[in-house]
């Protein structure tokens, strides 16, 4: 086994890395998508992402918590997303919006969003 994980590994550097830019350039054109989305929408702040696959915009002035604007946004709109509150103290007031997702489906979320602000 361990064999298969080394052949593996140096697949993975030696390998060609084309296929990588690629995903790296669709995962920058995605975060900036969902990013000036989100800022576009009223009440709601974010600090760009730099090197996740989320955002973690501020919702905390559409009056209302983290908990209950992940479960409304759920509910009403059918779009999921973690409340901030649940990685800690500091996170209370956020949401996490990841967007590992197609840009078909990020767009039609923004739209949602924005209804539900």
């Amino acid at each position: 086994m361990f064999s298969v994980w080394r052949a593996g590994a140096l697949a993975a550097i030696a390998g060609p890395r084309d296929c990588v830019q690629e995903m790296a350039a669709s995962f920058n054109e995605r975060r900036t998508l969902l990013t000036e989305g989100l800022l576009a929408l009223p009440g709601i702040r974010l600090l760009p992402p730099q090197g996740a696959f989320y955002a973690f915009p501020d919702v905390s002035s559409l009056g209302m918590s983290d908990e209950s604007f992940a479960e409304r946004l759920l509910e009403e709109e059918h779009v999921a997303v973690v409340p901030g509150s649940a990685f800690g103290a500091s996170g209370r007031g956020h949401v996490r919006i990841c967007y590992a997702t197609s840009e078909e489906r990020l767009v039609e979320a923004i739209a949602r969003i924005g209804r539900f602000a």
